[in-house]
């Protein structure tokens, strides 16, 4: 077993032949430009490490996965840091994801929203503990999803999409399941063990088939979303930029209704 830090938060630890990437970012995993770029680092990393079968990206908090977007890097911020951000989280992600040529799981253990969203679904496989929890708030702060415009109605159609991105609300592990954006809940007791056991499963397949195999996947599933995730990039940005989102971000850090 061999650990080292990317960052302080988060790591990079190989254990057998499992590579894990773990956000540590006190106190709800707020997503920074560090953090992406960290995280896209350690994908990057096991994707070139030889002893990596298999990718697993989880949290060190308890009941926190990732609680989405830092609210600086959106407020009062130019053009060019917002697209700075979504550059890393939107396509350096989806690319190193794209290249990685093994397995990856997202073990889901507590709170994902919005940007941990993205990095959750970003993985092959979703295993999520039954008390976790998911949501694409951003609409409540003034802003929009918009890479989960490209991807969510693919996973579970275009009603149940529309109704959880322009609602915000907050969903169970079971309903995740349910429409198919988490593939399997288990007991908080269990989900270490679930994961260390389908990684053994991908683990025992012939790598070089998985390799070759994957690619051929994510050939056929990418269709046209390399061309949506740059729409997302701009869409979003331009969204942020209006003074109706600025607004709202300010009435969430002041905890006060929007006023709209």
């Amino acid at each position: 077993m061999s650990a080292e830090k990317t960052t302080d938060i988060v790591s990079y630890e190989l254990v057998g032949n499992v590579a894990r990437i773990t956000l540590a970012r006190p106190p709800v995993n707020a997503l920074s430009l560090e953090v992406i770029r960290s995280v896209v680092a350690g994908f990057r990393r096991a994707a070139a490490d030889p002893g990596a079968r298999v990718v697993v990206l989880a949290s060190a908090l308890a009941k926190r996965f990732s609680a989405g977007l830092d609210l600086d890097i959106l407020m009062g911020k130019s053009g060019a840091h917002v697209r700075e951000f979504l550059q890393a989280l939107y396509i350096d992600l989806f690319d190193a994801q794209y290249h990685l040529g093994k397995p990856s799981i997202a073990a889901v253990g507590g709170a994902a929203r919005g940007g941990g969203m993205t990095m959750a679904v970003s993985c092959d496989v979703v295993l999520a503990s039954d008390s976790a929890t998911f949501g694409y708030p951003e609409i409540e702060v003034g802003v929009i999803p918009s890479i989960h415009y490209a991807h969510l109605p693919r996973i579970v159609g275009r009603h149940r999409a529309f109704e959880l991105l322009f609602t915000g609300r907050a969903f169970s592990a079971a309903e995740a399941c349910e429409i198919g954006i988490v593939n399997r809940v288990v007991p908080d007791a269990e989900l270490e063990a679930e994961v260390v056991g389908l990684a053994a499963q991908f683990a025992a397949k012939s790598e070089t088939v998985v390799r070759m195999g994957r690619a051929a996947f994510m050939r056929q599933i990418d269709l046209d979303y390399r061309r949506s995730i740059a729409s997302a990039v701009e869409d979003f940005c331009n969204v942020a930029a209006t003074d109706e989102a600025q607004e709202g971000l300010r009435a969430f850090v002041e905890k006060r209704p929007p006023k709209w």
